[in-house]
């Protein structure tokens, strides 16, 4: 079954546990225990209404001041495909968890306000999903009902976020509106009686609806190799293959390769899945890979496509979002983590702080501390094969990682 992955975004009290919640009760996604138990509290505090945010909100301090702190990741299914929902904090302490809930969507829901409209916390969630190339934004105008399902009230704030769409850098998205009460459920699951003006789809029939294939975007074809298949019995004594995901474009038997970064070169023989095998291999799949010529291949090496080489370099220029407590500065020394490779990398320079309310940039960059979005040049102790982000997103992303502690403390996007 199909999986889509889903981050959401939203400002405190836009309804984004709401929505979820909501989402889970109607989808009837909810284990008995999980539904007696917000009942119950929902009682316990005086509510006429189930209090959907309790399905998603599951550390003790986001139960109480009813705020999401933590990504928190929900699953569930429909008869059409799976889910797995990114639930991400709103706040601006709480940027770096944004851009980890939407770093592996491929689908991202920005809830407003209806009552407040587009706000400053509005641009940072769609820079965000525009930093990250999230190809489908579905902009969730919330709580109708406390407006009166006022179609000039959705109507504004739809001019105002198109206003917003007009400075986006990645022009592939495909944005939708659509006017929603989580706490009632109009336009959830099912469409809502009481806005007759909105002739669109509820949020997860517009779900449903999307071609998978069309949200990932079309690229330059990567085969890292994960593993080096060596069975070493009587029947496959000879037997040599290599294990990994396709990202970026197909790849078929026949296709000329080069192996990086050795260089060098031969054709795909076979491509394999378990016991079958299979003409192509389609971006996104795992698949097992033989190659005509015996050649030495080693887990971390990357299979491509002849006249579509990466770069292979010592030192790259990257847009870093910084996680950590302590100060980001130029000189200091980190391991830089790409797909399975690790090397040792030294912040040569930081150009500028990015300001991810579309407010334009600060050339005075120093202090880089926790959540800070920067421009910064890189230089690393042996070449890397790599992509820039907007080419090729799983080639041209990496963490970097404090050599002592072991923590991640930035997450960086090639430029």
């Amino acid at each position: 079954m199909e999986v889509l992955k889903i981050g959401t975004a939203g400002s405190v009290d836009d309804g984004k546990s709401t929505l979820i919640g909501r989402i889970l009760y109607d989808t009837k996604s909810l284990t008995t225990d999980k539904l007696e138990a917000i009942e119950r509290t929902s009682k316990q505090k005086g509510f006429d209404y189930l209090d959907f945010s309790l399905a998603t909100d599951g550390l003790v301090a986001e139960r109480e001041q009813g705020i999401t702190i933590d990504v928190a990741h929900i699953y569930f299914s429909t008869n059409k495909r799976s889910y797995i929902i990114a639930d991400s904090p709103g706040h601006v302490e709480y940027t770096r968890n944004m851009v980890t809930g939407a770093s592996t969507s491929q689908v991202a829901i920005i809830l407003i306000d209806a009552r407040k409209g587009v706000v400053e916390q509005t641009n940072r969630h769609f820079f965000i999903n525009n930093l990250l190339r999230i190809k489908n934004v579905i902009v969730a105008i919330n709580k109708m009902d406390l407006v009166d399902y006022s179609e000039e009230v959705y109507t504004k704030i739809k001019t105002d976020f198109e206003k917003l769409i007009e400075k986006r850098e990645y022009k592939e998205q495909e944005i939708s509106f659509i006017p929603v009460s989580a706490l009632k459920g109009d336009n959830v699951v099912s469409t809502s009686e009481n806005m007759s003006w909105y002739s669109g789809e509820s949020i997860l029939e517009h779900l449903e609806s999307l071609n998978i294939e069309n949200i990932y975007n079309e690229g330059i074809m990567r085969f890292p190799v994960q593993y080096v298949i060596r069975p070493k019995t009587n029947e496959y004594h000879d037997f040599r293959a290599y294990s990994g995901k396709v990202y970026g474009n197909s790849l078929t038997v026949g296709d000329e390769v080069v192996v990086l970064p050795s260089q060098t070169t031969s054709k795909v023989k076979e491509i394999h899945f378990y016991d079958e095998k299979y003409e192509t291999a389609n971006k996104n799949t795992s698949v097992s890979l033989t190659l005509e010529d015996d050649i030495n291949v080693s887990r971390g090496d990357m299979i491509v496509k002849v006249n579509e080489l990466p770069k292979i370099e010592k030192q790259l220029s990257a847009t870093v979002c910084w996680m950590d407590s302590d100060f980001l500065s130029s000189g200091k020394k980190y391991a830089l983590q790409h797909g399975v490779n690790k090397v040792l990398t030294k912040i040569d320079s930081i150009q500028h702080k990015i300001k991810p309310d579309y407010s334009g940039i600060e050339t005075e960059a120093s202090p880089v501390k926790m959540n800070d979005i920067v421009s910064v040049t890189l230089k690393l102790n042996k070449p890397i094969f790599f992509d820039s982000f907007k080419d090729n997103k799983e080639n041209g992303a990496f963490i970097l990682i404090d050599p002592q502690s072991n923590n991640t403390v930035g997450v960086g996007f090639v430029e």
